[in-house]
């Protein structure tokens, strides 16, 4: 039961608290929420509403605002005619699902279908294709990074809770103002049935809006609909200055989370000094593994479960300038680290009827060549998910970054990579990693070593 616990946890702060993190504070895969001098962006979710969005456009269209409609298509089929009166009268109209689901509890699929049917309506009504979305209470999960590809994601800098009726006009108008700097992103919503939110809740935003729409205009301010606060056409070369930063910060996230992933799972260094190859000692569940000397790790042997520290990786990351280089580093770090498994084989009692070591990666050619079996993963989930995540993690450490992503995906397919310990034994004994000639400088890039089989990555 616990380990069935602990398993949902990390599925979940992989699939879609990490994501969200990501995308919420360092606007990956998102609009970023910088502030600018192109206006403020006032924005709507979860209509269109029959009661509240006719009232909120005759406010707009009162004050000559322009706003930007994140709609829900279940009710765009409803109300067609509000959303061609959203078009009319010149505000944007983006997707905000289907109905008004979360992600984070949707298969990438679902969410795929949800987006491409709302879009589909809005086109139908409007004749013009959605550009930009904003996922349910700004929750994603990690495959929803690969809409950037169709969608323009925007969350928000500014947000009210007006959804609740206890925060109240005066309140929502005071948070507003608070909070408000041009290039604001403000997020309101004109309908009251989602969940979490009261019915009559945007009776008072749209009362709290209407003061403040008067009280902004006395002080100067302008507001702009999304694509003109976030133009389709902005150069590259702005969106992607910040990119270095964002990256490191990222990267810094993402090796706090796997102390907490070490922690959680028992993962613990093979070598107390050298931090790089790190085990968890667990029962094997997979399918029957042969292995090239003629052993077989079984379903419910107990195994030592290979990881690398990523801590170690983007050390090397910084330090190469190929994936060649990457891969070469690795393996001779492995080579260099195989003599400790046997010595902890032999001195640690708790390891004393380990079968095999097995492990997943992308850079796993030139493992046979230190005795692993490799072979692939069974198509599924599992491979989808292992796939996915190990592009990711190599995005963070790579020194190319996404642009290896981009290309030769061919090569990044991960495989299983698996050796018996009496393998282990036999070919690293204990004694050999007080040899300095068995235990190469993993920085030496390789030397004597065949790098053929990575030309091309």
């Amino acid at each position: 039961m616990a380990e069935s616990i602990t398993i949902l946890v990390i599925v979940l702060t992989l699939y879609t608290l990490i994501p969200t993190f990501l995308m919420r504070v360092f606007s990956l895969g998102a609009y970023p929420k910088e502030n600018t001098e192109h206006g403020i962006a006032l924005t709507f979710d979860d209509g269109p509403d029959p009661k509240y969005t006719p009232i909120l456009l005759d406010l707009l269209a009162r004050h000559g605002v322009k706003a930007t409609f994140f709609v829900l298509g279940s009710k765009a089929e409803r109300y067609p005619d509000l959303i061609l009166r959203m078009h009319n009268d010149g505000h944007l109209i983006g997707v905000h699902n289907y109905v008004h689901r979360t992600n984070a509890l949707m298969m990438p699929w679902k969410v795929r279908k949800q987006i491409n049917r709302t879009a589909e309506v809005i086109e139908k009504i409007t004749g013009k294709s959605p550009q930009f979305y904003r996922p349910p209470w700004g929750v994603v999960n990690i495959f929803d990074f690969f809409l950037s590809r169709r969608f323009r994601i925007v969350l928000w800098s500014l947000i009210v809770g007006d959804w609740l009726n206890r925060t109240g006009k005066d309140k929502i108008k005071q948070r507003l103002f608070a909070q408000l700097q041009s290039g604001s992103v403000i997020v309101l919503h004109d309908s009251g049935d989602t969940l979490g939110a009261d019915p009559d809740a945007p009776k008072l935003m749209i009362a709290a809006l209407d003061e403040f729409l008067k009280e902004t205009a006395r002080r100067g301010f302008t507001f702009v609909r999304i694509d003109e606060r976030f133009p389709l056409n902005e150069p590259e070369d702005r969106l992607r200055a910040d990119r270095p930063k964002r990256k490191r910060w990222i990267a810094a996230v993402w090796l706090q989370w796997e102390r907490f992933f070490q922690w959680l799972l028992h993962v613990q260094p093979i070598d107390p000094c050298n931090a790089l190859l790190q085990f968890r000692l667990c029962r094997y569940h997979g399918k029957r593994i042969p292995l090239n000397d003629g052993q077989f790790i079984e379903p419910g042997d107990r195994v030592m479960e290979l990881h690398l520290d990523n801590a170690t990786l983007l050390d090397f990351g910084t330090k190469t300038r190929s994936t060649m280089q990457l891969a070469v580093q690795l393996i001779r770090a492995m080579e260099r680290c195989l003599p400790h498994v046997s010595e902890r084989l032999a001195s640690d009692p708790t390891l004393h009827d380990v079968k095999g070591l097995y492990g997943v990666s992308i850079i796993h050619r030139g493992a046979s060549q230190l005795g692993f079996t490799v072979s692939d993963l069974p198509k599924g989930i599992f491979l989808f998910c292992s796939k996915l995540y190990l592009r990711w993690l190599l995005y963070v450490i790579h020194p190319q970054g996404k642009r290896r992503l981009d290309t030769k995906t061919a090569l990044l397919t991960p495989k299983m990579i698996a050796i018996s310990a009496n393998e282990v034994r036999r070919r690293y004994p204990s004694s050999s990693f007080h040899n300095p000639d068995l235990s190469p400088n993993p920085l030496t890039a390789g030397r004597g070593y065949d790098e053929s089989m990575y030309q091309g990555m």
